[in-house]
This record gives structure tokens, C-alpha cells and sequence, in this order.
């Protein structure tokens, strides 16, 4: 595709708002200008009419996990619309791998990251890798892992992932309750001195938490954001009190949650077979969908967490799109899995299409200080997805996905 380009005749979401009928002009990789009419004249740019299409900003994952450094995290999250996605917990040197490949391929997905999460000795996420895999690989990068006792290797952690890139830095706090386990994890005057630490560099803390009670713990050390809701119990007063008290915004991987109650399962299937998928997610990754990972199974409910979103968006807090997408994460797929997550916020949720894909663009992008991308504006990433249909009257058509460019750079679909 030419540096320059004109995409014409189509709605435009702009992150925020919406323009029945416009235009947007990309030059040397940012968008020049957008507005509602006919396109402008302009005899050096590649002008592409859609009558009957939507242009969205470029989604943003804002959980995975790159097991291994994984390719597909980038390369299948951008045949999926998604131009950004946000690891929450990976080694060093995946990261690196998949930094370079994001920054050398424009067929790839850009990626930001936590690198490590703060953890501890036997605490989150150890359960969980090992219960998949105890290869001699494995456990050697479990080895490696930071096992925190005190406020000065907090702070020592948070430095060197900091000097290593880190967008965010990531706690982990497992109890195991919402999985009927007891596992190790922190106090709550480690992950405040973590989260200290964190705002100290200027960077924001989010946290792992799948029941209640952590998700509280984690909330009164100061916490900006929630990685995940919970389904071991309905939510509380308390609760919106907590999230209020910190401005926190709630990121709460709904089809993940589905998968580990084993409820979401009929929905997920019927995603992996969805005729707009094929050629865009191989046939393993379809199998992986169609399973579950079903350790809060008979024990926490979905349906919980779909309670704790409508409680919290009646209150006023910020709710952002993330996956929790990684390979061994049984009912998950990159880039699908944010399609996935859409159709149940607005489906079990209260959201309105708008909402919903304000959720997985603008707020996500201002919650995390990303003002480069997550909105059409003038002098931002040229990310975008063209969708055919209006995902605003249906979010189902946020599959329909026509053209996606990262940078301006337009990927054969």
C-alpha cells in the first residue's frame, strides 16, 4: 500500500464518538486528517471507497500472555484487528524476541509489557504452569522468577523492570479460593510496597485476582487496575468502594472466566466455528478454544462475574478489554478471544456496542498513558480496522473485518 492513502465513503468510530459518513487520511504512517463528506482531492493518494463499512481504530488486547514468545500472540492478534496487545507476565527474553519482531514486521501486532510479575515463593502463576507443564525448560524459568519477601526487593524488582521497558508492572495475588485451592501468596505490605514502588517510577501497578477477597486486598494497596474480575461470590458494596477509592479501572477477561467455571464453553465453540475465522487461526487453535481450563469449575460462576461488570459500569468505573489469551489458556485464542470478550459485554453486561469498543480502544489507551494509539485522531498510529456493517447496531460485526493496517501498512487479509 502507498504512504499515503485515503479511506473514504465509510462510518468512522473514532474511539469515542461516531461520523455516519466520512473520511480519513493516512500519511507516513499517522493519520493526517479525518472528517464526515466526501474525501478530499488529492492526486498522490491511494483513495479506497467502502460504502457499507465501519472504520475502527485498532483494537488493543490488554491482557495476554506470549508463552515461549510465541509469534502467533502478534502475527494472528492482527488478522484479528488487533494492532496492540498488552502481556501481563513473560520472560525477558521472549519479550525481547517478540519486541524485535513487532518492531521489524508491520504483520505483526505492536506489543507493550510488564515483562516478569512480582512474585513469590510458590505463589502465582506456579500453580498454574505447572499443572500444564513441568518440562526441565519450564521449571528452570519458574527458577528465575522473582520470589519477593520485602519492601526492598519490591523496590528492587519494579527498578529493573522498569530499566527493562516495562509499560506497567504486575502483581500476582492467588489465594486459590475461586479454584477450591490454598495457594501462597503475598501480604498485603508487599504488594503495597510493589505498588509504591510502581507509582514511584510513574508507572501504573495492575493485578491478578480471581476471588473477592483479593481483588479487595489487592484494591486497598493501591492498585490502579484489575486484570481479571472474580466468580467465587456475588459482588458488594465494598467492592464499588474500593474501586472508587483508587480510581481503578477493571479488566475482567469474561471468556476466561468462562472457561475456568466451564460455563462459557458453548459460546466459545461456537466463536472457533464461526465461518469468519477460517484462514485466520489454525486448527489446533480452534481445538484449544473449544476446551476449557475448568478450575473453578463447581465451585465459582460466570455468572458472578458478569454481576461485578454491570455493578461497576452503573458506578461509574472504567472497564477495559483484555483476552487473557495465551497458548496453554484452554478457551482462549489471540485476537479472536477480543471479538469474543466484545459480544459478552454488551451481550451479559449493559454495554452498548459503543461502550464495548470504546472499551477495547480509547479507555484502555488513556487509562495507560498510550497517547500514540487507541483513537482516529490527527498525528496518531495509522492503526485501524475496517469491518463491514456497523458493530455499533451489532457488535457481532466487529468480525466482518475487511483490511487492517498497523502503522499504514495494510495486512493481505
Amino acid at each position: 500500500m502507498a504512504d499515503s492513502f485515503i479511506v473514504s465513503d465509510v462510518r468512522i468510530f473514532t474511539g469515542e464518538d461516531v461520523i455516519e459518513n466520512g473520511f480519513v487520511v493516512v500519511s507516513d504512517s499517522k493519520i493526517k486528517s479525518f472528517d464526515s463528506g466526501p474525501a478530499p482531492k488529492d492526486s498522490t493518494a491511494t483513495v479506497i471507497s467502502k460504502p457499507g463499512h465501519t472504520l475502527l481504530p485498532g483494537l488493543i488486547d490488554a491482557h495476554i500472555h506470549a508463552d515461549k514468545g510465541n509469534p502467533l500472540a502478534l502475527t494472528q492478534a492482527l488478522r484479528f484487528g488487533v494492532t496492540t496487545v498488552m502481556d501481563m507476565h513473560n520472560e525477558p527474553r521472549n519479550i525481547s524476541k517478540l519486541s524485535t519482531l513487532a518492531a521489524e514486521s508491520k504483520e505483526a501486532a505492536d506489543i507493550k509489557f510488564a515483562l516478569l510479575g512480582a512474585c513469590i515463593e510458590n505463589g502465582w502463576p506456579v500453580p498454574v504452569v505447572t499443572a500444564h507443564d513441568k518440562s526441565a525448560e519450564t521449571m528452570a524459568e519458574i527458577a528465575a522468577w522473582p520470589r519477593l519477601t520485602n519492601g526492598e526487593e519490591a523496590a528492587a524488582y519494579v527498578a529493573s523492570a522498569v530499566a527493562g521497558g516495562a509499560s506497567y508492572i504486575k502483581l500476582m495475588h492467588e489465594s486459590g479460593t475461586a479454584m477450591g485451592q490454598q495457594f501462597a501468596h503475598p501480604t498485603q505490605e508487599l504488594q503495597e510496597a510493589v505498588v509504591r514502588a510502581a507509582h514511584e517510577h510513574g508507572k501504573p501497578a495492575v493485578a491478578h485476582a480471581t476471588c473477592l477477597a483479593d481483588t479487595l486486598t489487592v484494591l486497598r494497596a493501591g492498585v490502579d487496575g484489575l486484570t481479571h474480575t472474580f466468580c467465587d461470590q456475588p459482588p458488594t458494596q465494598e467492592l464499588t468502594d474500593a474501586y472508587k477509592a483508587n480510581n481503578a479501572w477493571v479488566n475482567p477477561t469474561l471468556a476466561a472466566l468462562g472457561s475456568l467455571t466451564k460455563e462459557g464453553q458453548a459460546i466459545a465453540e461456537r466463536f472457533a466455528h464461526d465461518p469468519r475465522v477460517e484462514g485466520r487461526i489454525d486448527e489446533g487453535g480452534k481445538q484449544r478454544l473449544c476446551q476449557c481450563m475448568g478450575f473453578s469449575a463447581g465451585i465459582g460462576k460466570v455468572e458472578y462475574g458478569y454481576e461485578s461488570v454491570r455493578q461497576l459500569k452503573a458506578a461509574g468505573i472504567d472497564v477495559i478489554c483484555g483476552s487473557d489469551s495465551a497458548g496453554p489458556a484452554l478457551g482462549t485464542a489471540f485476537g479472536l478471544s477480543i471479538h469474543h470478550e466484545l459480544y459478552l459485554m454488551v451481550t451479559y453486561c449493559g454495554f452498548t456496542p459503543q461502550e464495548a469498543l470504546r472499551s477495547a480502544t480509547s479507555v484502555t489507551a488513556r487509562r495507560f498513558g498510550f497517547n500514540d494509539r487507541g483513537q482516529i485522531a490527527e498525528g496518531l498510529k495509522a492503526d485501524l480496522t475496517l469491518v463491514e456493517g456497523n458493530p455499533l447496531e451489532n457488535i457481532d460485526a466487529t468480525l466482518n473485518l475487511r483490511s487492517v493496517w498497523r502503522d499504514g501498512h495494510q495486512l493481505a487479509l
